[in-house]
């Protein structure tokens, strides 16, 4: 069944996460935003990376559909002291104000989906690439 990719929030929504996970050809697309939470699924290309970040006050949780990768964590951008090998069923949970990056080390590209305890994108956002994608620091 074909994903609608858009985001579906505000009222009750059911899917399936892996599947959209995998059909999701996007760098990130909005598919659920709250008051509280926000969902979105990301796709990122063989040699690229999520980008260095920071979510201010927001938990994070990142689970890995498809693909392999690195995961850095650290309180500082400059001290990115957890650093761990991801692959598909991996979760991260990633603290607030936490520096982060996911980079992809495999041949193919890397599908993940993420939980931001509050909604961390303007609802209904969809970056095509990670050049559409504005810094969250900025």
């Amino acid at each position: 069944m074909a994903m609608e990719f858009k985001d579906h929030g505000k009222k009750p929504y059911m899917f399936d996460i892996e599947e959209a996970t995998i059909q999701n050809n996007n760098f990130r697309t909005t598919i659920w935003t709250g008051e509280n939470l926000q969902l979105t699924v990301m796709s990122i290309k063989e040699n690229e990376e999520a980008g260095l970040e920071v979510h201010e006050g927001i938990d994070q949780f990142i689970r890995i559909v498809e693909g392999q990768g690195v995961c850095k964590i650290g309180e500082t951008k400059d001290n990115l002291n957890f650093e761990r090998a991801i692959t598909k069923n991996d979760a991260v949970m990633v603290p607030e104000n936490r520096w982060h990056n996911i980079i992809n080390t495999g041949g193919k590209p890397l599908k993940l989906y993420t939980l931001y305890s509050t909604p961390e994108h303007k609802e209904g956002t969809i970056h095509i690439s990670r050049e559409d994608a504005p810094p969250h620091w900025d």
